[in-house]
């Protein structure tokens, strides 16, 4: 999502920023009693600002330091008068230096957008040129082998081949699917229209998707959970995704767990806690952010259609969107992605600790 102020990390390095160039001024101040060098350590920190908020900041930031430099280090000391005219200049100076500093902070950040702008269309195309010729070869090689042979063909073959061209068109279709989705999300233009479901019943339309290795999914259910205030149609792409990932990397002997749990039921910010773990390889700790980065995927651990690293980063933004957190939890065994979702105070009629 977008948003029209800086994070707060950035925030509070820039507060940061300028609290400790208006303290080292002040010891320079007392110990060498230049104002120059007191303006030099004021524009550093109003470069840094630059580099790290928007520019409106900067201008709200130079004018800050130039009162504190009027109040603090001309003559009249804790006055905002100013009878001396070369510091008068240097005021000037300093807030002529900001202006432009400040739109070439701009500049370099406009540039720094559309760079990764063409980073990820370069990469977007790149995926598209394999991610989807590779479906869309099997699609028309199946149908084009059931068109010339329907007459020589057993009815268990027709079936297998339409069922090999279905399956291929369910993973071309999620693959788009993430596609539009992530590109939504680089530009910040996915507003979830929420409404109260049970995660129960989410989950279940996602396992409902995965018809031929249902077998392979186990569900846990808590005790009577809450309700989640979430897009039905955006979570269940999410958890999709996370499912779908963990049933690619696992061996196709191995089975996948989801289990739904309520946190903390009793206190102002109830939650509902989703995990999906897989039996397969895992992941490096090192790796357990990357992961959910665009494009990002272990290729030394994928099979040949675990795709290009599209749908953790779809299901990140996601469940972001919603006001919730992803990540990958250390197991002994394989890989524990865990969702959190804001819950609603209302509970579900779905629980009692079923196993499905």
């Amino acid at each position: 999502m977008k948003q029209n102020w800086p994070s707060i990390p950035s925030y509070y390095l820039a507060v940061c920023a300028v609290v400790s160039a208006l303290l080292i001024s002040y010891g320079l101040d007392i110990w060498v009693g230049s104002n120059i060098a007191v303006l030099l350590i004021l524009q550093l920190a109003v470069v840094v600002v630059a580099l790290l908020c928007p520019p409106r900041w900067v201008y709200v930031v130079a004018l800050f330091e130039a009162l504190c430099f009027n109040f603090f280090f001309t003559i009249p000391r804790y006055s905002l008068e100013m009878f001396n005219g070369d510091d008068m200049v240097n005021l000037l100076v300093f807030l002529l230096v900001a202006v432009i500093t400040s739109k070439l902070a701009e500049l370099y950040q406009h540039q720094q957008s559309q760079l990764k702008q063409e980073q990820l269309r370069s990469r977007i195309l790149l995926s598209v040129s394999h991610d989807l010729r590779t479906p869309l070869a099997t699609i028309i090689g199946t149908l084009s082998t059931l068109k010339e042979y329907m007459d020589k063909l057993s009815e268990q073959e027709k079936s297998e081949l339409l069922d090999s061209a279905t399956l291929e068109s369910h993973r071309l279709h999620q693959y788009i699917e993430n596609l539009l989705q992530a590109t939504k999300l680089h530009h910040g233009v996915v507003v979830p229209k929420k409404s109260e479901q049970s995660a129960v019943a989410i989950i279940h339309l996602v396992m409902e998707r995965f018809r031929q290795q249902k077998s392979r999914l186990i569900l846990h259910i808590d005790d009577r959970l809450p309700l989640v205030s979430v897009s039905s149609s955006l979570i269940q792409q999410a958890i999709f995704n996370v499912v779908d990932n963990a049933l690619r990397y696992s061996p196709i002997d191995k089975s996948v767990t989801i289990s739904i749990k309520s946190l903390g039921t009793d206190n102002e910010h109830p939650q509902i806690m989703i995990d999906v773990q897989d039996q397969g390889v895992g992941i490096e700790p090192d790796q357990s952010n990357s992961i959910f980065e665009l494009f990002y995927s272990v290729d030394a651990f994928k099979r040949n259609d675990s795709g290009t690293g599209l749908g953790l980063a779809v299901s990140k933004g996601i469940i972001t969107a919603h006001q919730g957190t992803i990540q990958s939890i250390p197991v002994e065994q394989g890989c524990l992605i865990r969702i959190c979702l804001p819950a609603c105070s209302e509970t579900s009629l779905h629980g009692n600790g079923s196993t499905v």
